[in-house]
């Protein structure tokens, strides 16, 4: 579920592919018509794919990403008042936000 966070970095697998003068990488999910066919052979033949196959623009090492996250971490806790991690929970009320639709990466589908 953390795929799309870390994709396009050098880190993940594929190939860099240049689009008029832009670089992108191919993203797909486990459960998409290009992973099932890579990995899972038959499969693909009775089981219905839920995933998409993408272009997303490259975005680098993963460490400015992560840095992100944790500068993001800090600011919830400082929010919060939780001097640690394990006191976010306490200090917070996490509440289940559902969506309908996955728009998330329409911008970039093949």
């Amino acid at each position: 579920m953390i795929g799309g966070l870390f994709a396009g970095h050098d880190q993940c697998g594929g190939d860099i592919i240049e689009k008029d003068g832009r670089k992108f990488k191919l993203f797909y999910g486990m459960s998409s018509d290009t992973a099932m066919n890579k990995h899972h052979g038959s499969v693909a033949e009775y089981r219905a794919s839920e995933g998409k196959t993408i272009t997303i623009p490259y975005r680098g090492d993963v460490n400015n990403t992560v840095q992100d996250i944790l500068g993001g971490i800090r600011s919830a806790c400082t929010y919060t008042g939780a001097s640690k991690l394990k006191e976010l929970a306490k200090r917070t009320t996490f509440i289940r936000v559902t969506q309908q639709t996955n728009d998330m990466y329409v911008p970039y589908e093949v």
